[in-house]
């Protein structure tokens, strides 16, 4: 029998490219010279090195998601790096960390809605130094979330399996009974690991990707 006959019993979402992502309007832009798609690429990529970082600064980088002081002096290196002057670069940084300044995907309130109607458990599952409650508690969909797993507070980044089996113990299913769906085959993928199944999103524009989430849940069963 396929691995998507059978519905799971609660979702695990990825927050950034997958229920929402970093867009840019156009009180972002005051340089025409500026690639800004490639800088909210760089300020949002799930893995890679993106800068020519000297070893504190890497060290910084790569535990970035497990310490707000370190995600600061990353990303700020990154924007320095990237052109902008100090006040640009915080202005810009100010931003990134600002859950309103980001966009959900189409389709995000209408999943976790329908999600929630059937009482299936919610988690969001994160790489990320600062909270994004406030981004679904503005628009009324905390209340279906069962669970933030958060990098910074959890003390685990994915793909490391602490932070999935935090998550999998907060919705109280097993790791065979939950999908995990995000952006990152690296990191969201490791829940496979566990024996979560994984579902891959591209973090496109998210004019873009419009049903992207409902489509790859009814995939897996679910009445979206």
């Amino acid at each position: 029998m396929s691995s998507r006959e059978t519905r799971p019993g609660a979702v695990l979402f990825d927050y950034s490219g997958t229920l929402f992502r970093l867009e840019a309007d156009q009180s972002w832009e005051t340089d025409p010279s500026t690639d800004l798609d490639g800088l909210l690429h760089r300020m949002t990529a799930p893995v890679g090195v993106i800068a020519d970082f000297d070893e504190p600064t890497r060290d910084a980088w790569e535990r970035r998601d497990l310490d707000p002081a370190l995600h600061r002096a990353a990303y700020l290196e990154v924007l320095r790096q990237s052109g902008a002057d100090r006040a640009r670069a915080e202005e810009l940084y100010g931003r990134l960390i600002d859950p309103g300044y980001w966009t959900p995907y189409p389709d995000t309130g209408v999943v976790l809605e329908a999600l929630s109607a059937q009482s299936i458990p919610v988690a969001v599952v994160s790489n990320i130094a600062f909270d994004v409650r406030p981004a679904f508690a503005t628009r009324g969909w905390d209340r279906h979330i069962d669970a933030f797993a958060l990098s910074y507070e959890i003390g685990s980044m994915k793909p490391d399996p602490g932070i999935f089996e935090w998550a999998l113990r907060k919705v109280g299913v097993a790791a065979e009974d939950a999908l995990m769906v995000g952006d990152s085959l690296t990191s969201d993928g490791g829940a496979a690991a566990l024996g979560c199944r994984f579902a891959l999103v591209e973090p496109r524009r998210t004019a873009e990707r419009p049903t992207g989430l409902r489509n790859v849940l009814r995939e897996f069963g679910f009445a979206v």
